[in-house]
């Protein structure tokens, strides 16, 4: 497919290698017309990596709530575009098992990175697949939607303890891929008062950018940013939102 072809090789063009593990923040709306829609994208991207790991955060926060507090690994839709929806029904896709920031995952690591975020109890929880990304010298992929969407920077926030990432606790429910139900007293986020300003990653980082299709590109190391995030919110806790 000619569409295919050409975002592997605007994906290349971005550095992205055959065994590299990378998290994708995507917009469809923002490549132009696809021959193929989202599939052609998911296509493209296991294309380039034949000996790699591609996750796609698989959220659900708007549709797993204390009115409706169950999850379900299989069924449950995400609430974050039609990429990862896509995605999450694809052959080879393994889910986190996780009430409300769930990863998909394919690929050479999948099951590693998916398997024990079930036991966390906070969204970016040290076995969630975002926060494992720098472990597995992870790359995030912002396509095109911007800068700000990066999930991977809760995981800096719950670590250093910003005085704003967390709501109060809830009871909601894990259903796993054979049905066993389990309740799971969960700490949610809260970010009610601010806006979320993940685009300041640039003051931090280098950060490639390009092209794929007609959207703005860019990829981020996770390591480093996870270093540098850090590093910021130390000395500023409130340097990656804004009060609103």
């Amino acid at each position: 497919m000619i569409i295919s072809n050409r975002i592997v090789l605007d994906l290349h063009a971005l550095g992205i290698e055959p065994d590299d593990t990378i998290l994708v923040h995507s917009s469809l709306k923002s490549l132009g017309w696809v021959d193929g829609g989202a599939n052609a994208v998911i296509d493209a991207f296991e294309e380039c990596l034949p000996n790699g790991t591609l996750l796609m955060p698989a959220l659900t926060f708007d549709n797993v709530t204390a009115e409706n507090p169950r999850f379900s690994v299989l069924h449950t839709p995400c609430c974050i575009g039609v990429i990862p929806e896509t995605f999450r029904k694809y052959p080879g896709v393994s889910r986190s098992v996780h009430p409300t920031h769930s990863v998909c995952a394919w690929g050479v690591n999948a099951d590693t990175m998916t398997g024990r975020h079930y036991l966390d109890r906070t969204p970016v929880g040290e076995n969630s697949p975002f926060r494992l990304l720098p472990e597995f010298n992870g790359k995030i992929i912002m396509l095109g939607c911007g800068l700000e969407p990066n999930t991977f920077m809760h995981g800096v926030e719950e670590t250093a303890g910003t005085p704003y990432v967390f709501a109060e606790g809830q009871t909601l429910f894990n259903i796993d891929a054979d049905g066993r139900n389990e309740d799971v007293y969960h700490i949610t986020h809260d970010f009610k008062g601010v806006e979320q300003r993940y685009d300041r990653a640039a003051e931090c980082i280098a950060i490639k950018s390009g092209k794929v299709l007609d959207a703005d590109a860019y990829v981020i190391n996770a390591s480093e940013l996870w270093a540098a995030a850090t590093a910021k919110i130390m000395l500023d806790p409130w340097f990656f939102v804004d009060k609103i």
